[in-house]
């Protein structure tokens, strides 16, 4: 089973930049965390404040140890540094994965194996 975090955080955008740098010492030690498979703060390229959240955990129980770990805590009190507003963040149980593209290299939206 894989754990999907997913969503938006809007910044002021003169905070942007600046909020990204700072957090990413934080996402590279995040990442050497057990079960992290990803982790990204990025920036919209359409959007002046929109950042992207995006992480991929082995299980609940690693993502529950993040949660509970001093990395979590100090992006939380990184961002409270900041002018944060229409946060909006999901996680996702996923059971079945596969690549996008099939074997004969064609992309596909139904799962074919």
């Amino acid at each position: 089973m894989t754990i999907l975090i997913a969503g938006t955080v809007e910044i002021k955008a003169e905070d942007r930049q600046r909020a990204l740098e700072q957090a990413a010492p934080l996402m590279a030690e995040t990442r050497t965390q057990q079960g992290c498979r990803d982790y990204v703060w990025s920036a919209d390229p359409t959007s002046e404040t929109r950042i992207y959240v995006y992480e991929n955990w082995d299980s609940v129980e690693d993502l529950a140890a993040h949660l509970a770990g001093t990395y979590y805590a100090q992006m939380l009190t990184l961002l409270g540094s900041f002018e944060v507003y229409n946060t909006v963040v999901s996680k996702f149980q996923t059971t079945k994965e596969e690549p996008v593209y099939d074997p004969q290299g064609r992309p596909r939206a139904d799962f074919f194996t």
